[in-house]
């Protein structure tokens, strides 16, 4: 039995890989959500409740943190959600396979590897890298699979633009759309932590989904908008300015804010050490568009 925190479009799909190879998945979340599969059970839960989620996780072989906290709730749920989960995967000798983000790395000049210092000078970057120092130090046997921005149906650039460009309205973007920048499709990130966690090798490391070359927010949105059969996207980038304006009432605005750097200069992953271990490569650019237009 293998258990997954988290029903977004990673976790829904970890959960269906893992039901679908023949294993009963249990999927917690606070609402109960998660994929319908004859093997998969959906928790109602609080994750961060570290006894209850003990007792769900009892027998697990796996526990896959594939939560997503709201940006402005980082630095107070994040440390009772990973903390329970660390202590789950304590209490049942499992796996924690972790889905993470690149947000440790802080401000880059070059290309970020798995060796890239974890020098996060944000919050949420802090939060994260803290998270994986604990880990570290727990002795549990764990793994972190980093992806860069999705390419997916939800909380992506593809979802942020989909709707002016299907409406022939200019789609307003927060940061520059004309800078190289590396995206990850869901599925792939999904796929990578399942087959990962089980490989003794993966562990106490972390790894770079495997991910198409790096292109602009211009480039990818063209090509989705050709796929979609669309016309050429009209894209404008709001100036800083009116970000911050935003972030003085809106809070996402706020939050985007303090990693908008991400965005206005190259931010680019190379992926070629989970290729040479494992074997595993980025699925094409077009089907993984077609993936996420259909799920949009």
């Amino acid at each position: 039995m293998q258990v997954v925190i988290g029903s977004g479009s990673v976790g829904s799909a970890v959960a269906l890989r893992v039901a679908e190879s023949g294993d009963e998945v249990r999927v917690v979340t606070r609402g109960g959500g998660g994929p319908e599969h004859p093997r998969v059970t959906r928790i109602k839960a609080d994750a961060a409740d570290a006894a209850a989620l003990a007792r769900i996780a009892k027998g697990a072989t796996v526990i896959y943190n594939c939560a997503n906290p709201q940006y402005f709730e980082w630095p107070t749920a994040w440390p009772p959600l990973a903390g329970a989960m660390l202590r789950a995967a304590e209490a049942s000798d499992a796996v924690l396979a972790i889905i993470g983000n690149l947000y440790g790395y802080g401000p880059v000049d070059r290309p970020m590897t798995e060796d890239t210092p974890l020098a996060a000078r944000t919050v949420k970057g802090r939060v994260r890298v803290k998270m994986w120092q604990d880990v570290l130090a727990s002795g549990v046997r764990a793994l972190e699979v980093r992806s860069s921005d999705w390419i997916g149906p939800q909380n992506s650039l593809l979802a942020q633009a989909l709707p002016a460009m299907r409406a022939g309205r200019t789609a307003w973007l927060p940061a520059s759309v004309d800078v190289p920048h590396t995206y990850t499709y869901t599925d792939d990130a999904a796929r990578t932590l399942v087959e990962l966690a089980p490989q003794a090798k993966a562990w106490g490391k972390a790894w770079h989904t495997p991910s198409v070359a790096p292109m602009t927010a211009r480039e990818l949105l063209t090509r989705a908008a050709s796929i979609a059969g669309l016309g050429a996207p009209r894209l404008r980038s709001y100036p800083k300015v009116m970000v911050q304006g935003a972030a003085l009432f809106d809070k996402f605005a706020k939050e985007f804010l303090e990693v908008r750097y991400q965005h206005v200069r190259p931010f680019i992953m190379d992926s070629s050490r989970v290729t040479a271990e494992f074997g595993l490569t980025a699925t094409p650019l077009d089907d993984s568009l077609r993936a996420a237009l259909q799920g949009s």
